[in-house]
């Protein structure tokens, strides 16, 4: 019998709807796959900023989780905000129990508007518990700064940044270059035992980015659970991003950086 091609997100919820959870799940669908979720804390949020976390409780977290592996076939998971030592523990066990077939992390630190979201002393736990369990990370350059403790202002510093993390435990990093400013935004792709790409895209001058590295983790996720290598889920996924800030540019959302357009090309939900 058919099934969905099924990708777990665990993240917080962002009540404005253009991160997080909400991203996650619009991507996902939008993309032809099925979603399911695992809600870590829940932010009062909207395009301004964030004004409240609440975490949710490590124990309803993991029954979250079990709920959703002990009933459904997960094809990929997409992590996203894990802001206490507790939530990253429970994670990493359970990964380590159910064992999915592929896991991006999206180490959410820094929210678009520039609000702290992750506690210090969370950071070396990622180090040790989360990252080497998972195929790839998707830091951003305020994230990647935070974990490796280095100013990161250039495309080559960029390349340093994302092998370093590569050397430290990271089985696979996309070091994502959106907040350098240069006329071409350049990404870096580093793996385990490959050489180091240099990934460019066009850069699109729009204020509604809210959300886009959530975005581009999940469409990462259903790339992959659609039946994709990781190399083309990735360039299929900076495509998706393109058209969904492009097709998104000139929409107003609330008075701060609003979303993507998600919903701009939707695929059919697909089956295998």
């Amino acid at each position: 019998m058919n099934r969905y091609p099924t990708v777990l997100t665990i993240a917080g919820s962002d009540s404005g709807g253009g991160a997080g959870i909400q991203a996650d799940l619009k991507t996902i669908a939008a993309l032809g796959a099925y979603g399911t979720s695992a809600i870590t804390a829940l932010t009062a949020q909207n395009t301004l900023g964030v004004s409240a976390i609440h975490p949710v409780p490590p124990a309803f977290l993991r029954a979250q989780l079990e709920a959703v592996f002990e009933d459904i076939t997960v094809d990929a998971v997409k992590i996203g905000m894990v802001n206490t030592i507790e939530v990253a523990l429970v994670i990493s066990e359970i990964i380590a129990k159910y064992k999915p077939g592929f896991v991006v992390f999206d180490p959410v630190m820094v929210s678009t508007s520039g609000s702290r979201l992750i506690q210090d002393e969370t950071v070396s736990v990622l180090w040790e518990a989360l990252f080497p369990k998972v195929n790839l990370i998707t830091p951003n350059l305020d994230e990647a700064q935070i974990l490796i403790s280095e100013q990161i202002e250039s495309v080559e510093a960029m390349k340093i940044a994302a092998e370093e993390m590569v050397r430290r435990g990271c089985n696979a990093v996309l070091l994502k270059g959106g907040h350098l400013v240069a006329p071409v935004l350049s990404d870096i792709f580093a793996q385990k035992n490959q050489d180091t790409l240099i990934m460019e895209s066009e850069y699109i001058d729009s204020p509604n980015v809210h959300g886009t590295g959530c975005t581009l983790s999940s469409a990462i996720a259903s790339f992959i659970a659609t039946g994709n290598s990781l190399p083309e889920a990735i360039i299929f996924s900076k495509k998706y991003i393109s058209g969904a800030i492009e097709a998104g540019k000139n929409v107003t959302t609330g008075a701060g950086p609003g979303p993507l357009n998600h919903s701009f090309s939707p695929v059919p939900m697909q089956l295998i």
